[in-house]
Formats: structure tokens, sequence, C-alpha cells
């Protein structure tokens, strides 16, 4: 079967996936010159020199850095590492658990690894809107001076419309990003290679051994300057995050056609610049540009930066639903703001927590100098989980030899490590907040994934088995009464009796003419078949009115279960003709959950997730079921 992104290659055409590519997915790593070499040379880094020895190595780390950790690490391994299409660090985690490693710690280990970096990502979400667009609005002071106290407003004002326009969708905007992203490309490498013509000498730092002189002459300047030249690869996660939308092809191409060489180009002649005026330091990037160009250059980079704060907000909602579906978050409200693509979803919990957050970064750190300082953190520990699940699925999944695991050891997981150092060391300069906020969000990710698997064992311990109960039904003189119609039961597992159902038959002492048990199980994939999504069950007795469906999504599949039956119920036999499910009464099994239980989670872990399990959006929305035709009967169980 052609894997989603092979489909959408000959459906839609290399070019144009290309473009779609490039205002997609490079936005936020495309955006990184506007700050990085200001962030590298701020006098709070240390004692990194306007001089040539310290330019030259500096602007070689930089290129490096970013052929090894994009190019190399990224394009040409990680991003084999697909799971069915999709990319990122859920694909991983879903990747390792289809591995079966022998040993279940060190597998739940790694489960809660790749949790941990994608709570660092909500912390990357929260930093990139943030210090991209106030670095684009900061060229006001370059170009008017006067205009100095308007950054901060602005800045707000324009994050503000950002998240505004969340809930009306991005599909109609989103058709301009690629081709603003290529003048953007475009006007990055115009102003290197106007640089460059000027004064070429800069060119002789692409040689490596400027880097190795710089580490032996200045061996501690060096490690803290790696602190701001990781900010030269943020959104190096972006390429394999959307993989699934765009496919490795075009993503490669359109890395090392466009994006590679104009990053490289600017970083190059911002490198120059600072080497023959060394007050350039303060705003590297607009100073590389003529007079006449920085309005318009202000301009076209606040698009950029609103286009790259766009795909990490995107990538929230899109992180947030695989999370819901894989059982790490509780039901959220999720709102599809496209007719055609499944993939855009607005998530307005996220949204505006992420909106408060980003205003708290703006107002409190004041300018993109001060929040570069707290970037590096989440980056690197994002780019260092990466690396140790990328080696755990060559070894366990694909088998690979030994030796090449400890190759990438060397090559992937030392450079990653080296550049998490040097940014602990800016811990106390603003570094704590993203690891304040993964850490918060990690808490939130296992307590409920922990109390989910409590409250399952608790639950199917009250339902009892389902075939010891339709046995009892069966031979029940006198038969259970039953009403007219047709109830639809969901429960979570397919050997269990619906709390519902059992409520029902103990305590109605009546249930429906047709009772159909509805299972709904997310795999590890993204995406199921329709061939393979639905699998029927008549439990042994196919006149006695109880059937069983079970039905798989995959996590970026949409959990329509009115939709699936319908369109299953021509195919499967067993079943009235008259089966209906928009007709049919949906019985929901209402658990109310106790923490009376002096075992398991401690006990303000309990409180947290019955905080998120009462505030869950309701299952009738989350599983597309017609409200008018929703009913609920619960019981009580203790975790």
């Amino acid at each position: 079967m052609p894997r989603p992104q092979e489909t959408a290659i000959k459906r839609t055409g290399g070019a144009a996936l290309l473009l779609g590519a490039l205002g997609i997915v490079f936005g936020d790593i495309g955006t990184s010159p506007l700050y990085a070499l200001q962030a590298v040379f701020a006098e709070d880094n240390g004692a990194i020199k306007p001089v040539e020895s310290d330019v030259y190595g500096v602007i070689s780390l930089v290129v490096w850095s970013i052929t090894l950790v994009v190019s190399i690490k990224f394009v040409t391994f990680v991003m084999r590492a697909d799971n069915d299409g999709e990319g990122g660090i859920m694909a991983l985690v879903a990747l390792i658990r289809r591995a079966n490693l022998q040993h279940p710690k060190f597998s739940a280990a790694l489960v809660m690894l790749g949790l941990f970096g994608v709570a660092l990502f909500y912390g990357d979400g929260m930093i990139t809107p943030a210090i991209s667009v106030l670095s684009a609005v900061e060229g006001i002071e370059v170009a008017a001076p006067e205009l100095k106290d308007v950054i901060l407003p602005a800045t707000l004002g324009v994050l503000a419309g950002l998240f505004l326009i969340q809930r009306h969708g991005t599909h109609a905007i989103g058709r301009l990003f690629g081709p603003v992203m290529v003048l953007w490309f475009g006007a990055l490498a115009a102003g290197g290679i106007a640089r460059l013509v000027e004064s070429p000498d800069i060119l002789r730092a692409l040689s490596p051994h400027y880097a190795l002189l710089f580490f032996v002459d200045h061996p501690l300047v060096a490690f803290i300057s790696l602190g701001a030249v990781v900010l030269t690869v943020t959104g190096a996660e972006a390429l394999y995050a959307d993989m699934g939308h765009f496919g490795r092809p075009p993503i490669s191409r359109a890395w090392f056609f466009v994006v590679f060489p104009a990053l490289t180009l600017n970083y190059m002649g911002q490198g120059s610049l600072i080497l023959s005026d060394a007050e350039a330091i303060s705003s590297p990037f607009y100073l590389l540009f003529p007079d006449w160009a920085r309005i318009p250059m202000i301009a076209l980079a606040t698009a950029a930066t609103l286009i790259a704060s766009q795909a990490v907000i995107s990538g929230a909602f899109s992180v947030t639903r695989q999370a819901v579906q894989l059982g790490f978050l509780p039901r959220v409200v999720i709102r599809h703001t496209s007719e055609t693509e499944i993939g855009q979803v607005y998530v307005p919990v996220i949204n505006w927590s992420l909106f408060a957050a980003v205003v708290v970064l703006v107002l409190g750190f004041g300018s993109s100098a001060k929040l570069a300082t707290a970037y590096g953190v989440a980056v690197t520990g994002t780019l260092l989980i990466d690396s140790i699940l990328f080696l755990v699925v060559v070894r366990f999944l694909w088998h690979k030899p030994r030796w090449m695991v400890a190759a990438g050891i060397a090559g992937f997981v030392t450079v990653d490590l080296l550049f998490l150092s040097a940014n602990l060391t800016k811990i106390h300069h603003g570094g704590w907040f993203p690891l304040a906020v993964g850490a918060l969000v990690f808490i939130v990710l296992s307590t409920w994934d922990r109390g989910r698997e409590d409250v399952t064992s608790a639950r199917e311990e009250a339902e009892g088995p389902l075939a010891e109960f339709i046995e009892r039904m069966h031979r029940r003189v006198p038969p259970i009464p039953r009403l007219q119609g047709t109830g639809v039961y969901l429960n979570p597992s397919a050997e269990t009796t619906p709390i519902a159902l059992r409520v029902a038959a103990e305590r109605i002492r009546a249930i429906p003419e047709l009772a159909v048990i509805v299972t709904v199980i997310t795999t590890n994939s993204p995406h199921v078949p329709d061939a393979q999504r639905v699998t029927f069950d008549h439990l042994g007795y196919e006149d006695d009115g109880f059937s069983h469906f079970t039905l798989r999504f995959g996590f970026m599949d949409v959990p329509d279960v009115p939709g699936t039956l319908a369109r299953a119920r021509t195919r499967q036999r067993g079943l009235p003709t008259d089966f209906n499910p928009y007709h049919a009464t949906y019985f929901l099994s209402h658990i109310t959950i106790g923490d009376d239980r002096r075992d398991g989670m401690p006990r303000w872990r309990k409180r947290l997730f019955l905080v998120m399990a009462r505030n869950a959006a309701s299952p009738a929305d989350y599983f597309r079921l017609p409200p008018e035709r929703v009913v609920a009967l619960g019981s009580r169980v203790s975790i």
C-alpha cells in the first residue's frame, strides 16, 4: 500500500509540494537569522569579540552546526524513521511501542522520555511566536529609533491578531505561505550575496578548522557560544514533524536547494558585516540591508515570523490531538476548520493557553535578545530526545548492528549533549522557563496516562466479563424485557460489559431490542484504511439482539462513530437491515471517580487527575455522536 506522502506527490506534483513545504516546514528555522547571531555576540554570552578569529570561528560553528544537525542528522537519517509516513517525536514513541522491547520498564522509560520531549515542544511553542515576532518588529528601532516605545505594543497587537484568527482556520491565508517564504529566502540570500561580493574573505569560514581553532584557542568562550549557536537550528524538529504533510523528498529538496544555501549565505553576510563594523552586532540582520530596504524587510520579516509562529501553533494543535488519541491527555474540544483537510484543527484551550504564555514572555523579557537565553534549552532538549529515541528504533526495530548505533551516539548524541550543556548555563537567565513548562506539561501527561490505567483497571473489575453477561441474558427466565429500538453502547474494552448496559439490565430491568456494543481502538499508526477499520462480532448468538463492533482509528483520524458504523452496515452480516446508527440511542457509561483508595498514585496526583477528568470534553462531541440521542448511565469507581 502506498504511503500517504507518495500518494500526495503523485496527485499534487513535486513542485507544488516543495512550495508548500517552504511555506509550512521552514518558517521557524528560516527566521532564525533575525536573532541568532545577535544573541551569539550579546554581552551576556561571554567574551566573544567582533574580531577575525572569533567571527570566523562562530560562522564556522554556525555553518557546520546546521550541516550536522539538520542536513545530516534529520534530513539524511532521522526522517527515514517514519510511522506510516508520519514523523515527529510522537511517531518515534509509536515506533518504540511497535518494537515490543523485551524489557517493559525500559520501554516505559523511553515512552516517558518521549513525553518529556512533547512537553518541551509546548515550551518551544510558547517561545517561538514571542521571539520571532518581537525580533521582526524590533527592526523599527533600526529604521526609526524614535519609535522604540512602539515595539512592545505593536508586537502584542500582531500576536493577538494571530491567535484570534486561529478559530477561523488558516486554509485561506495558507496559500500565501509558500510564495511569501520564497520571497523571504530570496531576500536572505540576496542580502548575504551583496555583502559577500563586497567582502568575500568570510568564505574561508566554510572550513571546519576555524571552528576547531576557536575551541582550541578559547575553549570556555566557544563552549558558551554554543548556547546561542543552537538558535540557528531551531525548527529542525519541524522538518521531521511535518513529513506526513509533504513527504520526505519535497522537504529534502527544499532544504538542500533553497533553505540551506539561503541561510548559509545570510549568516556569512552577517559575519562579514560584523567584521567590518563592530557596532553591527546590535542588529546584524537589518543592518545587512541598505537603508531603503529596511522598512520593506521589517514588513517581510513580520510576515515570515507570523508564518513561523502559525506553523508552531498548528503543530501544538496537532500534537494535542495525537496525545488525546493515544491516551496521554483527556478529551478536549477539537474543532475542524476545513471540510477538505483533516489535519486542520483548532483546539481552544491550547490556543488561549499559548497566547497567555506568549504575552507573559513578551512583557517579562522585553526583547528578543533576552528571550534567546530561554529558547535554547527547549530546542536542545528536544534534539537530544529525538536522537536517543531514533537510535533505539535503529537498534531494536530495524535491528541494525551495534557499531552503527555507537556511531550515532558519537555523532548525534555527543553534539546534542554539548548544545544542551552549553544552554544549561543559561537556566538562571531565563532557561528555567521552558524547563518549568516542560515539567508541568510532563506531569499532566504522565498523570493522565497513569490515572487512565488505574481507572481502566477499576472499571473492568466493575464491568465484569461481557461473555458471562451475554450468557446470563440468554438463559434468563423470564427473558429481560426488550424496548423497541436500537441502543449503541460505547465501551473501551471488547471483553467487558458496558456499565450503562449493566445498569439498564440490573436497575432499569429493560434493555433495547437491539444492543450494539462499540469498542473504539486507537492504533499506533496515524491512519487506518477503511477496509481494516471495522470488525463485527455477533457474540455467539445471532438472534438475541446483541452484537459488537470494534472500530479502529489511527491517531490522526477523526473518530466519527456514527459515520463509520453507517459505512460499515452495508458490508456486515448479522445486523437487521433497518439498523441505522443515526437513529439509534447512544448510551454512555458515566464514571464517577473517587480517590478513596490508599494505594496507587500520591494523593496530589489523584486530585490533579480528577480535575482533568471532570473538565474533559464530552465523549459525545469527541466521537461525533448526535447530541439529542445520547443518554448517560453510570456508576462509581475508586482509584
